[in-house]
């Protein structure tokens, strides 16, 4: 059965062996992308929302060749380097009061291990050993590596690697399309927020160490944005039971939702640890960060230092790369035009909603945005499995021009959705061609659908 699997495919033969082929990507420039036959693709996600600055920006391309030129690898161990000094001391200065020291790594979920590690050492060095336990929502997405894993929200994955980890206590998940009977989306929130509180009494308080949550969700939401009154609510049960919050603004941050941190949104909820990954280095080079306060890292330091480090945490390429993207962030005032384009892009996908028969929600905050997709846009029905709905929405927009991202996350039983994610530095005609792209997407689609009788 293997036999027919070609030694030393690409790297999707893990994920559909052979009988699906892929474009070869060409070059890239912008938002724009080409493969090896001159076909030219528009980017609405920002491939798994990470190029944040588009494609070839010359002055990252400029940082990376300088820094390349000097050194691109130096043990942490050994030595301090100026682009990580810098880097840190940038990230803490944007990230605002509570935030003083950013331990660097590679990418979204190593972070997110990291700073469960952190808040793990801390509690013991403040002797609180019995806590170990971090919650995360039913519906959630923190990463791939198995501490990430174990609090991500996703039963289909669970039933696979499950029995690898210790899966972490869940709680509800403030949904603000889809309701249960007798709830609006204000009353729906705050029993979410009770339902954390009830399930920490559950666990016993003295177990749990952290609550995790994306502020601005991601692949498992759809864009999600709770009501202001939940992120004030969980910060005062945190506070109450002494337990860490931690936001994972792997997506959210780093401007996408037209601040740094996705926390200034809320600040009145300001957590204790925030998680940063992709937009940070704009798909230039892996890198992730954990920002952290003073009064934690000093007991860390206090244990004998942290015990935690992967080969390229602190390095150097990266960080120069990360420095550059940041830099010009904020010369070309690009948080700024995530708000302008944004509110933009989500009127603009608000019309396409209105005309469409599939578009039931369009959600998010500043460049990151979701639509759902139904069967009744009325009853807001789940389309049938079969349909493949959302995937082959990808396949069609792929071939309209238009690269999309999506995933059923735990099986599309949540709803399914596709992020519009663009590039922070996208235009209004480049917002217009998404649009008419997308358009042509949906629309194609919808015919497919009512011919298998899926709608």
């Amino acid at each position: 059965m293997h036999d027919d699997l070609i030694p030393g495919s690409p790297i999707q033969v893990f994920y559909s062996g052979n009988s699906k082929t892929f474009p070869t990507i060409s070059h890239a420039k912008g938002i724009y992308m080409w493969d090896k036959d001159g076909n030219k693709y528009l980017d609405a996600s920002s491939g798994p929302v990470a190029t944040n600055l588009g494609h070839g920006n010359p002055q990252v391309l400029k940082a990376m060749k300088e820094q390349s030129e000097k050194v691109c690898f130096a043990s942490y161990s050994v030595f301090e380097n100026e682009p990580n000094k810098d880097l840190a001391k940038k990230l803490v200065q944007l990230a605002g009061p509570g935030f003083d020291q950013a331990f660097i790594v590679s990418g979204g979920s190593e972070a997110v291990e990291a700073a469960f590690k952190l808040a793990r050492q801390y509690s013991l060095q403040i002797g609180k050993p019995e806590k170990f336990k971090v919650l995360s929502r039913s519906a959630s997405y923190h990463g791939s590596t198995m501490g990430a894993f174990s609090t991500s929200g996703d039963p289909e994955t669970h039933e696979t690697f499950g029995k690898m980890a210790k899966l972490m206590p869940k709680v509800m998940t403030p949904f603000s399309y889809r309701l249960p009977d007798n709830y609006d989306i204000d009353s729906y929130a705050r029993e979410c927020a009770r339902n954390l509180e009830e399930t920490i009494l559950n666990e016993g308080p003295e177990s749990i160490l952290a609550f995790i949550i994306e502020t601005v969700g991601g692949l498992a939401t759809g864009a999600l944005v709770a009501p202001d009154h939940y992120y004030e609510e969980i910060r005062r049960i945190c506070d109450k039971y002494r337990i860490l919050l931690i936001y994972d603004d792997v997506m959210a941050g780093a401007g996408r939702t037209g601040t740094f941190l996705s926390a200034e949104h809320w600040p009145q909820a300001r957590p204790d640890l925030v998680v940063l990954a992709k937009g940070v280095s704009a798909g230039y080079s892996p890198l992730g960060a954990v920002l952290a306060p003073n009064n934690l890292v000093s007991e860390i330091v206090k244990s004998g230092g942290f015990l935690h480090g992967h080969t390229y945490v602190a390095n150097p390429l990266s960080s120069a790369v990360a420095n550059a993207v940041i830099s010009e962030m904020i010369d070309k005032d690009l948080m700024k035009n995530a708000i302008q384009m944004g509110e933009y892009l989500k009127a603009e996908l608000t019309k396409l909603a209105n005309k469409s028969k599939i578009i039931g929600d369009v959600r998010g905050k500043g460049l990151l945005l979701a639509v759902e997709l139904v069967k009744h846009k009325c009853s807001k029905e789940l389309l049938p499995f079969e349909a493949r709905a959302v995937y082959r929405l990808l396949e069609i927009g792929i071939k309209q021009g238009i690269l999309l991202y999506t995933r059923k996350t735990a099986g599309g039983a949540y709803g399914e959705w596709v992020m519009v994610t663009p590039a922070l530095n996208i235009n209004e005609i480049e917002v217009d061609e998404l649009i008419d792209k997308l358009s042509k997407s949906i629309t194609e689609l919808e015919v497919e659908l009512q011919n298998n009788d899926f709608i």
